[in-house]
């Protein structure tokens, strides 16, 4: 005795979700991923090796949409490159910090009413330690829901035992070669933080301030005096000359007298130099070296004096004035107020709106001021560099950005690398009980009684050693052999200059190491990195950039909760142009969540009609539905790959998201349906089609949306996972122009015909008999099924009469639908409609023939151009003749 079959036998399609859920699946997809070692590179791989290094998030922060857009990008490299055959190393890390994460602890010892003196530096540089065992964490959970494949097994941090080992290494190289030396400079200084600040670390606001017009000399203007303009009025505590162009016929009389300074008691120098703009203000500028960058390359030039005027704290100091002990702003106000009692404040504009340079951490405006600093030589390090870019031993992209490239390297001045912190790597110098000063490497010991340099280097000192450092050097290790130089970096254009060129300047300085250079196919200069990749900045919705005053950032977690990784990943990729900005906004998720969704269905649908991959037959033995689809497969497959391999990731993304939802969703499941419910060999074949079209899409589309990928790929082929699968081929078969000429026409058919039913008001479901004619003279013969199946057309009965004819010029000639709307068709709605289309050409009609009527215009213009307008015109032409005619018919019922 047998069983009757179940009602509802089961499907493929029954192994997935009843909808698309992303929240219920990507954590455990994830870490699937990460047990089955799908992430970990094999240094010792036969394999062609590709890598990239994570720019290394700040240990303090969390992931913004910046560093979201980063990770998208560099998880659809490594994700691409690793279903190619590569052997990808996607290396992760994270970066100490330097003034955020010391003051992040600082803060917290304040809310105890305790500082870091009180711990002495041991002691708080292990509660920084504590801090980052503690909270450190936190990216790394981020990374994980956004799908980072990162080899965790690799993760590395700028504070750890190998990376410190790499940064004394080269400081005490450039030391010996005399590239690192001790100088008296100016330096971005933060009276808050007490420290030494880098370029990038300063952020430019615009501020209300004052503009003093001072007098220097005397208050008789029949006797020698100057007139001056200054934003900071108390640095003229710290004036050493004032400065006017030689060839100024005003002041040539005064140059090289000196005038009294009101305060101090110096003898203030008129000195002539070509810096000075005889046409801004009053031509002449104070001179103070200490506090101002253009001035102190100016007292360098005439060797000034340069008197700091300042503390550490920002209080006026060693001036021998009043004012001595006041805060600068304080100082400010009363340095002003006692000018104006010696009649020396000529004007005051107040308030005055002026850029002023402020501490990113601390908020404070920072104070340009002169300080015993460490610093690198940068001369042949950035010509290096810059050589590297024009030679094409590293390609930026877009090519766009390389003339601010050169402009920086070839401009750049010698980088100040000290910092006044305990948390950091410690400077690797130490100074004998005579005088002595030296430096010792990882390997070394400081004689005893010798004292170590109290300052840390600038964090990107040992971030721009990150390419290498993080793979083992100065040690040859396989992973320098196989994966260095990284094959490309991903990074935002704004900071080109800071990171990217300190990472170029450290690789081109150890690039003839016997570690780097080791390995088959490697000699001579090793660049970081092959390509750089320039990604624009994450703007809102309305084109604004992202910030906290605003109020319009948006979480990139927020994003995850609320439309899943997917939908975050497909909207940063899909935006993401070489060197572009890009904007986002809740619109832009939600749609990628509904490409998602629309995936999904689509595949379970076509799961549950038996779709799978199988070996295909002969094209011959295809139906026109078919051959199109594949060839639209191969043609998106290589626009999608030429694409990503020019870092075009959203000219890829556009192309896969139309290709999936317009031709596979919303034509050739359309199409396939019909063929479904027809002859069994061409619904099999149409099975077998459909489920390697959307195998390949999967696969296609899996580097920019893994998880829905995943979900699907697994059931719909039975593979062990689409992270390890290959990455799809061209199938080499010729294009069948024919079969898709077909199909467009077929396309434009069925639309013409909804659109008709659309404007007459006929429900969507609602069937109406119809009947065609010019099929065979369009080479439309076949084709009319599926117009009748998605058009709701119905077979006309004996006595069928025609209400009213839809005529629809293809490629090869018109075909007519008469259809029989007896009681359904709104005839006044028909002629507005055929009104509207008669006013379309009219006006094409109007536009070619003013073309072709400009003698102008046809003696510049190629002849398949003025070509192609001719066609238009006859097209406008006849469709007005059959418009005419049509109406003329309604008009007589």
């Amino acid at each position: 005795m047998t069983s009757a079959a179940p009602e509802n036998p089961q499907t493929p399609a029954d192994a997935l979700p009843k909808s698309w859920d992303p929240s219920a699946v990507e954590a455990d997809l994830y870490q699937g991923w990460v047990d089955a070692g799908y992430f970990q590179a094999d240094a010792t791989s036969d394999k062609p090796g590709y890598s990239i290094v994570l720019p290394p998030p700040n240990v303090t922060g969390s992931l913004h949409m910046g560093h979201a857009l980063d990770h998208t990008l560099m998880d659809v490299l490594s994700r691409r490159k690793r279903m190619q055959g590569y052997e990808v190393l996607w290396l992760p890390g994270m970066d100490h910090a330097g003034i955020a994460t010391q003051s992040v602890v600082e803060k917290q010892l304040a809310a105890e009413g305790k500082t870091k003196e009180d711990f002495g530096r041991e002691l708080f540089i292990d509660k920084v330690w504590d801090w980052k065992r503690e909270s450190g964490g936190t990216i790394g959970g981020q990374m994980r829901r956004i799908g980072d494949g990162v080899d965790w097994s690799r993760d590395r941090f700028t504070m750890d035992e190998g990376l410190s080992r790499a940064v004394q290494t080269v400081f005490k190289r450039m030391f010996d070669e005399g590239l690192i030396y001790r100088a008296e400079r100016l330096v971005n200084w933060s009276p808050v933080l007490q420290t030494a600040i880098s370029d990038i670390e300063v952020k430019f606001e615009d501020v209300e301030g004052e503009l003093v017009s001072l007098r220097y000399g005397s208050l008789d203007d029949n006797e020698p005096h100057v007139i001056v303009a200054t934003t900071r009025v108390e640095t003229m505590l710290g004036d050493t000359a004032v400065a006017v162009h030689p060839e100024d016929e005003r002041y040539k009389h005064l140059v090289g007298t000196t005038l009294d300074h009101p305060f101090t008691g110096r003898q203030i120098p008129i000195i002539a130099d070509d810096y000075v703009d005889p046409e801004f203000g009053t031509g002449a500028v104070k001179i103070t070296p200490a506090h101002d960058p253009n001035d102190f390359e100016m007292g360098l030039r005439h060797n000034l004096p340069m008197p700091t005027i300042m503390d550490k704290t920002g209080k006026i100091a060693d001036t021998g004035t009043e004012f001595d002990g006041m805060d600068r702003f304080e100082a400010r106000v009363k340095v002003r107020e006692a000018l104006a009692e010696q009649g020396r404040v000529v004007a005051e504009k107040r308030p005055y709106l002026h850029s002023v340079g402020h501490s990113e951490r601390s908020g404070e405006a920072i104070e340009p001021r002169l300080s015993l600093q460490w610093w690198v030589k940068v001369e042949t390090l950035a010509k290096a560099a810059g050589d590297a870019v024009r030679n094409g031993d590293t390609v930026i992209h877009p090519a766009s950005q390389e003339p601010r490239w050169f402009d920086w390297v070839d401009n750049m001045h010698d980088w100040c690398i000290s910092r006044q912190l305990w948390w950091g790597h410690r400077i690797p110098v130490w100074y004998g009980p005579e005088g002595e000063v030296a430096c010792f490497g990882p390997d070394e010991t400081a004689p005893e009684g010798w004292v170590q340099d109290p300052d840390v280097l600038d964090t990107w000192f040992s971030s721009g050693l990150w390419p290498f450092s993080t793979m083992g050097w100065p040690d040859k290790t396989p992973e320098l052999e196989k994966f260095y130089p990284t094959s490309v970096l991903v990074t935002g254009y704004d900071i080109l200059f800071f990171w990217v060129a300190r990472m170029m300047m450290f690789g081109t300085y150890v690039s003839e190491d016997e570690s780097i250079t080791a390995g088959p196919g490697k000699s001579g200069a090793q660049m970081p990195f092959k390509d750089v990749f320039l990604h624009g900045l994450v703007r809102d919705q309305y084109g604004k950039k992202m910030s906290k005053s605003r109020g319009n950032g948006i979480d990139p977690l927020d994003w995850v909760d609320r439309f899943g990784a997917d939908a975050l990943r497909f909207t940063l990729a899909r935006g993401a142009n070489p060197g572009s900005d890009l904007s986002v906004g809740e619109d832009s998720a939600q749609s990628s969540r509904n490409f998602a969704t629309k995936l999904f269905n689509a595949t379970k649908f076509a799961l549950m009609n038996g779709a799978a991959p199988a070996p295909l037959p002969a094209r011959s033995e295809l139906t026109d539905a078919d051959r199109w689809i594949l060839d639209r497969l191969d043609t998106v497959q290589a626009e999608a790959d030429a694409a990503f391999d020019r870092y075009e990731f959203s000219k890829a993304c556009e192309g896969l998201f139309h290709f999936a939802w317009d031709e596979v969703c919303d034509w050739y499941l359309e199409l396939a349906k019909v063929q479904f419910a027809g002859d069994e060999a061409v619904a099999a074949n149409t099975r077998a089609v459909l489920g390697n079209v959307l195998d390949a899409l999967l696969r296609l589309l899996h580097p920019v949306i893994p998880f829905v990928t995943e979900t699907l790929w697994k059931v719909l082929t039975g593979g062990e996972s689409v992270v390890v699968a290959d990455w799809p081929t061209l199938s080499g078969v010729a294009v069948d122009a024919q079969a898709a000429t077909r199909i467009e026409d077929t396309q434009k058919l069925i639309t013409e015909v909804r659109r008709f039913r659309n404007d007459q008001g006929l429900k969507p479901s609602q069937k109406v008999p119809a009947r065609a004619s010019g099929l065979s003279e369009a080479g439309m013969d076949g084709q009319f099924a599926y117009v009748a199946a998605l058009a709701k057309l119905t077979e006309p009965e004996e006595g069928f009469t025609a209400s009213i004819s839809v005529e629809v010029r293809l490629s090869q000639g018109t075909v007519t639908v008469d259809i029989d709307t007896s009681g359904t068709i709104d005839l006044g709605a028909e002629k507005k409609r055929l009104e509207k289309d008669l006013a379309a050409a009219q006006k094409e009609l109007v536009t070619a023939d003013n073309k072709l009527a400009n003698e102008a215009f046809l003696a510049k213009a190629p002849d398949a151009v003025v070509d192609k307008i001719k066609t238009r015109r006859q097209i406008a032409v006849e469709e007005i003749e059959r418009i005419t005619g049509r109406l003329k018919e309604l008009a007589d019922k």
